[in-house]
């Protein structure tokens, strides 16, 4: 696992049993926890989460060899580099569009670093990622995503799936020839039609929410939401949108009680429509990468 909140990743650690939350001066909190499951030997989910920058970031990786764990790794590291560094040299008065581009941006890079990896290295041939990328700004947020890694918004005790999967499944319930429910149990559900690192040029689906105070959003990968319906989700925010911390830490536990049978990653975002990067945080982040 890689995990951000004074500074940049290091080499990969495994996350702590139970979770702390983080927030920025400006009340932005986030708490993030990854587990490899019941039935993985290895996890080769990795994600990040930087109040400071309102960055959050989930990679999902595929690929035998660990393979797979390397593909996340670079996914998150490239990505969060580059938004701190565009987000750092953005001053307050920043364009509107900043943080659309540099997830844009910061995504493709991730797709090149890994083509190009898996171009170069034998062991690493085939191997992959999906993401999900968030970042807060004021009253708004950018995400971005590539494959079936999500991004979902827990508003006013609803939860609302915001990102939609690049996926087999998928494809099938926009052309009205599978039902949501069937989807969720389809054998095929895990095939995706997009991932970081498969061709040398990757289109990440790029949008802006407008978020509201209390607002808690949260990124995952599939091993989360392939066992945890969203009706399960919305009970534990529920019972636990005052601590993140705990709300995290029983979503893994219950996923695994339910047989664990992917690698499981929880973040979750307490939004602050004030919330702006803490600029001074944001350059000693970018000088010690």
């Amino acid at each position: 696992m890689t995990r951000l909140s004074l500074k940049l990743p290091g080499p990969a650690k495994r996350a702590p049993e139970l979770p702390r939350n983080h927030d920025d001066m400006n009340g932005l909190l986030m708490a993030g926890l990854t587990d490899p499951g019941r039935l993985r030997e290895q996890n080769e989910d990795n994600i990040a989460y930087v109040p400071q920058a309102g960055l959050a970031v989930v990679a999902d990786g595929m690929g035998g060899h660990k393979a797979g764990e390397v593909a996340s790794k670079l996914a998150v590291d490239v990505i969060t580099r580059h938004i701190i560094g565009t987000l750092s040299g953005a001053g307050t008065n920043s364009d509107s569009q900043l943080e659309s581009k540099a997830v844009s941006d910061a995504i493709q890079l991730a797709n090149r670093s890994i083509f190009e990896l898996a171009q170069q290295q034998p062991d690493y041939a085939g191997m992959g990622s999906t993401v999900v990328v968030a970042v807060f700004h004021d009253d708004k947020l950018c995400v971005g995503h590539v494959g079936d890694s999500r991004l979902y918004r827990f508003h006013h005790g609803i939860l609302e799936q915001i990102t939609q999967d690049h996926s087999v499944v998928q494809e099938l319930v926009n052309r009205g020839l599978a039902t949501a429910e069937e989807a969720r149990v389809a054998v095929n559900k895990n095939l995706v039609t997009r991932a970081l690192g498969v061709d040398a040029a990757v289109i990440p689906d790029i949008s802006e929410e407008i978020v509201s105070d209390e607002d808690i959003f949260l990124l995952c990968s599939d091993g989360l939401n392939d066992v945890l319906a969203d009706g399960d989700i919305e009970l534990m925010l529920t019972e636990h949108q005052r601590h993140l911390d705990t709300a995290a830490k029983q979503m893994v536990d219950i996923a695994n009680e339910r047989g664990g049978p992917d690698n499981i990653s929880v973040i979750l975002v307490r939004a602050n429509r004030g919330f702006k990067p803490n600029q001074a945080e944001l350059r000693k982040l970018r000088d010690s990468a």
